[in-house]
């Protein structure tokens, strides 16, 4: 009896977990910077020139409901809705979710007008719908089995690796963007420049956090970093260091881990296809995301304690230096689908995120560093993020 209503109450669960996705309204706002709507206009029955909604929502599938014109355009990572000036409301939907009412007024825009673009951004609560095979199982026996395979949550994976050390990950889902010395970026270096659209067609899972100490010791066996502590971020590591650290984690896990692309880290920087177009990770203002020059103390922090960014990653910008796996290059203006870096020598390699040692402008999502691959910095600032690929 007592499986009987334990299946009943998990059943129930599962359908009401289901019934609960819906679609919810992040930000909707005027690009005051974005000419799209002018650039690329579509005419009203009036021959004016349409207002442009572009919606970010990371799903294939999506409808909308208004006094739209034309077809929709599918974009890779958002969709492109044109309707004539005045419009006050769009409506969203999807076959998987609760659809959601979209009131201009609601965020400050009264109505459309004309040769405007805006840009509205929706996702999913919850993100990701988790199902679980219920077994005859009792309940004593089901709270002591061990738990051997990745726990899910929301949007992020936490999959263990070895003496109670875990590694929690965020997803990040597939978009475009652009990639370099975008408007809301002060002060840029050369090598930020040509902005370019940059399009990562597969979702990917991101370190929620930089890999700690404790993580190195439990696969590596050693500490190489000054400042010490489990809680913070491993430095004083060379790109060469990482992959041996990372073949022997792939060897624990059976996971296939690796650092990301220059692109996958600035997407994810950005905050994804849920991004608010901040200076930093998560913010205009540097010190509710990180440790850095002007409040660091001189040294590394316990990883997690500021402020995440709009995916719930955190110290994308300071802290230490991230390796990325690409060699170091020039920019093109060129459109790129899943870049994987320069292809040239020197193998110089890119380093991102700025660091406790280093002021603000170093610490811009859009900012970019190299080292050479056997380097482990004097300075004790260059660590590690890892990606795990779906």
């Amino acid at each position: 009896m007592r499986n009987i209503l334990l299946s009943f109450v998990l059943l129930f669960a599962a359908i009401s977990s289901a019934l609960a996705q819906k679609l919810t309204v992040e930000s909707f706002k005027l690009a005051s910077s974005d000419l799209t709507a002018q650039t690329q206009p579509r005419k009203d029955l009036n021959d004016r020139n349409c207002a442009l909604i572009k919606v970010g929502i990371g799903l294939q599938g999506v409808q909308f409901e208004g006094s739209i014109m034309g077809n929709v355009e599918n974009k890779t990572g958002e969709y492109w809705v044109y309707m004539p000036q005045g419009n006050r409301q769009l409506k969203v939907k999807h076959a998987n979710y609760a659809p959601v009412m979209v009131t201009f007024a609601d965020y400050g825009v009264e109505k459309l007008e004309s040769n405007r673009t805006y840009e509205l951004i929706v996702v999913t609560y919850p993100q990701y719908a988790i199902t679980q095979n219920v077994t005859n199982q009792s309940l004593d026996s089901q709270q002591s089995t061990p738990q051997t395979h990745p726990t899910v949550s929301d949007n992020t994976i936490s999959i263990p690796v070895k003496d109670g050390i875990s590694i929690d990950m965020v997803r990040v889902e597939a978009g475009t963007f652009t990639m370099g010395a975008t408007p809301e970026m002060k002060n840029p270096n050369d090598d930020e420049k040509p902005t370019h659209r940059v399009t990562l067609t597969n979702d990917y899972y991101m370190g929620k956090y930089e890999v700690t100490q404790a993580l190195w010791k439990a696969v590596m066996g050693n500490n190489p970093s000054k400042f010490k502590g489990d809680n913070l971020p491993v430095e004083n590591v060379s790109w060469y260091d990482c992959q041996e650290f990372i073949s022997k984690l792939n060897r624990i896990t059976g996971k296939t881990f690796r650092l990301p692309t220059e692109a996958e880290w600035e997407y994810a920087a950005r905050g994804g296809n849920k991004s608010r177009g901040y200076q930093y990770s998560g913010s205009n203002n540097l010190s509710d995301v990180a440790w850095y020059k002007d409040n660091g103390g001189s040294k590394t922090h316990a990883v997690g304690t500021k402020q995440p960014n709009e995916l719930g990653i955190y110290d994308m910008s300071g802290n230490v230096y991230e390796w990325c796996q690409d060699r170091y290059g020039a920019y093109s203006s060129s459109s790129q689908v899943n870049p994987i870096g320069a292809n040239i020598e020197p193998s110089n390699r890119v380093i991102r995120g700025g660091s406790w040692d280093y002021y603000a402008r170093i610490c811009r999502s859009s900012d970019r560093g190299i080292n050479v691959p056997d380097n482990r910095s004097r300075w004790a600032d260059q660590g590690l993020r890892l990606v795990l690929s779906e």
